[in-house]
This record gives structure tokens, sequence and C-alpha cells, in this order.
């Protein structure tokens, strides 16, 4: 199993050019970065974590403009969202960012992607969150297509393209590794039909994890990847997530600024050595 790491990156934290370099120089394998667009005034939809929103929320930066960064100062980081909130983007400069990230990075972009809590932000982006699910599962096999086509074209309820031109193709083939988000039944029906790997949270429980890798099985989709968001320190979770068949496995990092970052970065080092 890898060792990762997934945060916000806001303009009060570390930079994301100097937190992809020390990740590196620690061996850690990955970064996953947050999205928010924004966080409407009106905080009508509850944080799901309880409590107030953390500020992070306010602040983060673009995660293709931070990832960038992160891939010009590393050479084998790889680089992903978690999650992107696709259903709030345009799909076609979101198909052009992400395969501009890839061949930039010569191939490092893990695509982390999910509907979303907040359903305010959604509204803002003229998105409906009763459609938001539907509107995905477009979304993602239209990526697919521009991706993969020359000529692209999807014909759906909530996407509709004619064939379109569209380059830079992402460097990895058959295109970049997407990663679906989410723990609920819709999520793991999408990562069934369009997912190449799944991005569970670290409060999951392993033995969901050993659930859903028999359930895929069944399905006929064994080649998925697991990858956990923000896991605990716990060695008893570590080694659960590893036998559950997890490939790769992040520690939730807090938005710090670079002296004390790079200090709680060496105690996470020192947890994944032990555990690899």
């Amino acid at each position: 199993m890898k060792f990762g790491i997934s945060t916000f990156v806001t303009d009060e934290g570390i930079r994301p050019d100097v937190l992809g370099a020390a990740l590196e120089e620690r061996g850690f394998d990955s970064l996953f970065l947050a999205e928010h667009s924004h966080i409407p005034v009106s905080r009508e939809t509850p944080y799901p974590g309880g409590g107030d929103l953390p500020r992070v929320y306010y602040r983060t930066l673009d995660p293709f403009v931070a990832l960038t960064a992160a891939a010009a100062a590393t050479s084998e980081l790889l680089l992903g969202t978690g999650i992107a909130l696709l259903i709030q983007r345009d799909l076609i400069h979101t198909a052009k960012e992400v395969a501009s990230l890839d061949l930039i990075s010569d191939g490092r972009v893990l695509f982390g992607v999910g509907v979303g809590w907040n359903r305010e932000e959604m509204r803002n982006h003229g998105t409906d969150p009763k459609t938001r699910g539907a509107l995905m599962d477009e979304q993602l096999a239209a990526l697919k297509e521009i991706w993969t086509k020359d000529e692209a074209e999807f014909h759906g309820e909530h996407v509709d393209l004619d064939p379109i031109f569209s380059w830079p193709k992402p460097v990895q083939k058959p295109h970049v590794p997407i990663y679906i988000g989410g723990e609920s039944e819709a999520a793991l029906n999408r990562l069934a039909r369009y997912g190449d790997g799944w991005l569970l949270r670290g409060y999951t429980k392993y033995q969901e994890a050993q659930r859903v890798r028999r359930w895929l099985a069944d399905q006929g989709r064994e080649d998925v990847q697991f990858a956990v968001f923000g896991g605990p320190t716990t060695p008893k979770v570590i080694d659960g997530f590893r036998e559950a068949g997890v490939e790769r496995y992040t520690f939730l990092l807090d938005t710090l600024p670079e002296s004390e970052t790079l200090k709680v970065l060496d105690e996470l080092a020192e947890v994944a050595a032990a555990h690899r």
C-alpha cells in the first residue's frame, strides 16, 4: 500500500509547489487537493461534519492551478483532486484542464470527482441539486468521449455536445484515471459504471471496503483501485484497509504555515514508513 497526503491548499498555508516538493522528498506517493469554488453567505445547507464550516473551505485555491505548481516542483508525485466538483464546472474547460495537467506532469493525474454537498454552491453554478447525480453521470461519459476521440460528441438529457475538437489529449491511456468519491449507493453504482478508482473517505469502515471490493467483483470490476482520502494514523485502521485491498492511503494534512507543515510531514512520513 502506498501513502500520500490529502489537504486543502489555501492562501493562508504552505504553497503548493513547496508542499509538493516536500512530499516527494519524504517518499509520499500522491497529493489530493479539495475544491470549493466559493462558499455562499447563505449557509442553509448544514456542514456534513457538524458545527461551523472550517475556515479552509472559504479559502481553497483552484485545484488545477495548485496541482500545476506542485507538478512543476516534482517529477514523480501523483497529482489528484479530492474531489473536483464536476457538476459545478464547465465540462469542456474541465476536460482541457485535466488533459493539460496530465501533459505538463507527464501523466501523473488522478481525477477524483464527486457531486458535493453544498446546495447553495451548486445553485450558484446553475446546477439543480435534485439532478446533480444524473448530470455527473453524463459528464463522465462525455469526458471520456472528449479525451479519447478526435471528433467527440455526446447527446444526453443534461449534456448535449455536437462534434468538437479538443486537444491536448491526456498522456495516460485511454484517459486519466477517474476516481469516484462517495460511499452512497448512487456513488457506488457510478463507480461500477464509470470509475477507474474509488476515493473513499477516511471515516469509512475498512469492513465496508472489503464488502465493496466483493460487490465490484460481482459486477465484473476487479480492476478498480481503492484510495482512502484523509485516513487516520491509527495502525489498526491502516492495517485493516491494507487487508481490504486498498492500494493508496492518504493522511489528512491540516492547513498550516510552511514551517509547521514540514514538521507534521516528518511525523506522517514516519507513520508511513512503519507500515510499508
